[in-house]
């Protein structure tokens, strides 16, 4: 009982002690300080995890990357992380933790991040593409020094979808649509 009397009353100090770090930085409470920092850790952690996978499955980093897979891969996530965020198609995803707000045209909607706590910081997180391109490129990097060949597929696809998107949106702006 004494042990765990001790761990809470630590955490409890720790607590405290992170509180006065940030004091006075959002004195109207507007930014979610320990979702954000929960948010880091969970990266932190898969990052981790990645590497040690990694590691006992015998994969090594790259020394370094080919520009044209940098170039791919920044496309594909870009419009990987907007059919995640804003898609209409993906909103079932989202919907336990958004909440529609109204359709923003070419098939994307306009959400906001429902709830508190866990469920209130993945909202956050799925509602933000430049949030989720973090996450999306780790994976594709990984997946680089694992499989390249499948991270290439996947990043020509998304790049391949990207352009046509925007081929769409001059032809329609070519046509006065």
């Amino acid at each position: 009982m004494t042990h765990t009397h001790g761990h809470t009353h630590a955490h409890s100090t720790a607590q405290e002690a992170a509180a006065q770090l940030v004091d006075g930085y959002d004195p109207d409470g507007e930014v979610a300080l320990g979702g954000y920092a929960g948010s880091m850790g969970t990266y932190a952690l898969v990052i981790a995890g990645i590497a040690a996978a990694g590691r006992s499955g015998g994969y090594e980093l790259a020394e370094r990357y080919d520009l044209a897979d940098i170039a791919l891969g920044g496309l594909a996530v870009h419009k990987f992380t907007r059919i995640l965020s804003k898609s209409s198609v993906t909103a079932p995803v989202r919907a336990p933790f958004t909440q529609f707000e109204e359709a923003a045209g070419s098939g994307e909607h306009v959400e906001s991040a429902r709830g508190d706590g866990v469920r209130g910081t993945i909202g956050k997180l799925l509602t933000c593409p430049f949030c989720l391109g973090v996450w999306i490129g780790t994976a594709y990097i990984a997946a680089l020094n694992v499989s390249p060949r499948r991270a290439r597929a996947w990043a020509a696809l998304f790049a391949v979808t990207a352009v046509s998107d925007s081929m769409q949106h001059v032809y329609a702006r070519l046509r006065g649509d």
